[in-house]
């Protein structure tokens, strides 16, 4: 008997627990805990995306910084006020320089205006296979960086935007990160789902069963940058400034190494790799500042946080390259299964999980029993 066989279980770990967070974060705005779990929810959209094309698709983008910094910045110019337009982008169109939108209108602007970018560099660089196309979506982040650091009218340069509104609340933030892993729960249990695997196990195979090649890798590496899109702009309106070099090459590849660990081939994978990837660094900060322990401060041991990941990172591509959630879906089908929430409602599912702790500390408490027995015995036979 499993726990995860337990619909009740699944309520409690990921619907109860998770909502209990939200809620917390979301009336304790402002906070350095809400600001980590806010960090975790964007994090989510980044990686199940990249996920949408890394593990389902078969491919390996390297490009998901540029299309978060196309949202952040299109999601910026439209937030912010005409005079501060005026200061800190001289150059924009006049009728750019009047117009202020609502922020989730300029989400999915961001969100468009990425995955038309997407559609454009798409043709070319979608011919290339494997490390191939991770170079060429490399060499997209430094086009954008160079655009964005070199476009002193358009963009401020290098100094970047700053004063943007904090919009980015915790509602917000995990409300579009559950309706995109809904959208892409949906997706890859249909049929487009089931094509986008075939091209990713086997490139022939899939052909020879009638998938469109070309159209599956447009629509997934397109849908992936609308959705980095909106999350970039998420991120911008929550830190309230960004800059070219924050959309640089070592945050794809953090949000690459996260899509790892947390496993590339699950939607599920992608929340268990935010979590670890967000909070184990904060765990870690206090070895890079000398911690103090009984009385003792250690020596301040700078980057150790990035060699502990860095080392984990090689045990998991050694030990489990499937990454920790594999292909398992078990958070994603909790959360989107009508049964979960079913069973508060259903007697019989707190009677089923009653028996299955009950049986799990049964088999914990006769351990310590197990491993005297064996011992007495042992100690019996050299006695004979």
């Amino acid at each position: 008997m499993k726990l995860r066989e337990s619909n009740l279980f699944r309520f409690i770990s990921f619907v109860l627990i998770p909502l209990t967070i939200i809620v917390y974060a979301g009336f304790d705005r402002g906070g350095y805990y809400t600001g980590l779990i806010n960090l975790v929810g964007i994090n989510i959209i980044l990686v199940a995306s990249l996920n949408l094309v890394n593990g389902f698709s078969g491919m390996f983008s390297m490009g998901h910084a540029a299309f978060m910094a196309i949202g952040a910045y299109a999601s910026a110019m439209l937030t912010l006020s005409e005079v501060q337009k005026l200061t800190l982008m001289p150059g924009l169109p006049e009728w750019l320089m009047a117009l202020v939108l609502p922020f989730p209108i300029t989400l999915l602007i961001g969100g468009i205006f990425a995955a038309i970018v997407a559609l454009f560099i798409g043709f070319p660089v979608l011919r290339f296979k494997g490390h191939y196309l991770s170079v060429a979506t490399i060499g997209l982040i430094i086009i954008v960086r160079a655009v964005l650091d070199n476009e002193d009218q358009l963009t401020n340069g290098a100094r970047g935007i700053t004063g943007l509104s904090s919009h980015s609340s915790t509602w917000i933030i995990f409300a579009i990160a559950i309706i995109f892993m809904f959208i892409l729960h949906r997706l890859l249990n249909s049929a487009y789902g089931r094509g986008l695997i075939a091209m990713r196990d086997d490139y022939t195979a899939a052909q020879t069963l009638g998938v469109n090649l070309t159209t599956k890798k447009l629509s997934a590496f397109c849908i992936s940058a609308f959705m980095a899109g909106v999350g970039g702009g998420l991120w911008a309106h929550m830190i309230n400034v960004i800059s070219g070099k924050f959309f640089y090459i070592e945050y794809s590849f953090k949000i690459v190494e996260t899509s790892i660990i947390g496993g590339m081939y699950s939607i599920s994978g992608s929340v268990i790799g935010s979590i670890l990837m967000t909070y184990i660094p904060e765990l870690l900060a206090p070895l890079e500042n000398g911690l103090k322990i009984f009385g003792t401060r250690l020596p301040e041991l700078y980057g150790i946080s990035n060699i502990i990941l860095a080392v984990l990172l090689i045990i998991i591509i050694i030990f489990r390259r499937q990454g920790i959630m594999g292909y398992s879906e078990i958070i994603t089908e909790s959360i989107f299964s009508i049964d979960t929430y079913k069973s508060v409602f259903q007697k019989q599912e707190y009677y089923k999980l009653l028996k299955i702790v009950g049986y799990k500390i049964k088999r914990i408490g006769s351990i310590p029993g197990y491993i005297s027995n064996r011992i007495l015995n042992r100690d019996n036979k050299e006695g004979k």
